[in-house]
């Protein structure tokens, strides 16, 4: 399985700061924002990653991340976003990539306190389909969230008014070669864009999603709230803790 994470946008919530650079190149605590997602990756089990980028300070992911051996990848490779076409046309761009094998795609300002090696593991031996990660959280109306019915996810909303559980729809999702074939399918939302959301309803459609609850916290950083979070999080309890009896790949002190 590779490794697909999504760094573009342009963090207008995190303005002035991202005046001047990429918002995942900001610092949580100890580390650059892009860092968290990859070493989860890493922790996953995940040694060929792109990164899928935009605006004017692509470059940067390069001069800092160079090509990913300090990490222990084996690839490192990158892709530039052009516009705002949101999540699953940043996702397309990674259809090369993949080359026809399954992929986990994480967003960029995603920070988890444990790991997902376990649910990894599960959607390697998942002979067809997607697979989601969910976490209770006590304001659901801003997440798109799920629907379920026993052990089945039936659908997924996004920020309704009424949620039908507390369980969001964090941005960790894994999937089969056929997510490029859905994306080719969906039409632009009300803000003109390609929403993951969608493609996840489609998986859910053929009956082929499952989804694991993430343990640990989590919480993005997308905002100079969730970054002061993200950072105060990170202090107090680490990030992308490796299962037990196995050991750390990447070095945490480099930075």
């Amino acid at each position: 399985m590779k490794g697909v994470i999504l760094a573009g946008g342009l963090g207008t919530r995190l303005r002035p700061l991202t005046s001047i650079t990429n918002k995942h190149l900001l610092p949580v605590y100890d580390k650059p924002m892009i860092y968290y997602p990859i070493e989860s990756m890493v922790v996953a089990g995940i040694d060929e990653i792109m990164i899928v980028t935009g605006g004017n300070y692509a470059g940067d992911f390069l001069r800092l991340l160079k090509n990913g051996k300090d990490f222990g990848l084996k690839k490192l490779s990158y892709a530039y976003q052009e516009g705002e076409g949101g999540i699953a046309d940043a996702l397309s761009l990674a259809e090369g990539f993949a080359e026809g094998e399954k992929i986990c795609v994480v967003l960029g300002d995603n920070i988890i306190e444990k790991n997902f090696a376990k649910a990894a593991a599960d959607f390697r031996a998942q002979s067809v389909g997607a697979k989601i990660l969910l976490k209770e959280v006590h304001d659901p109306q801003r997440f798109g969230v799920a629907e379920l019915d026993g052990k089945k996810v039936v659908r997924i909303i996004e920020k309704p008014q009424r949620p039908p559980s507390n369980l969001a729809v964090i941005g960790i999702y894994m999937y089969d070669q056929h997510v490029f074939e859905i994306i080719k399918t969906l039409v632009p939302s009300d803000r003109g864009e390609l929403e993951i959301t969608d493609v996840n309803n489609a998986y859910i459609k053929k009956g082929q999603m499952t989804y694991e609850v993430l343990d640990g916290w989590w919480t993005d950083a997308g905002t100079f709230s969730s970054l002061h979070r993200a950072a105060s999080l990170v202090e107090k309890g680490g990030a992308n803790l490796p299962p037990a009896g196995v050991k750390d790949r990447f070095n945490t002190s480099r930075t």
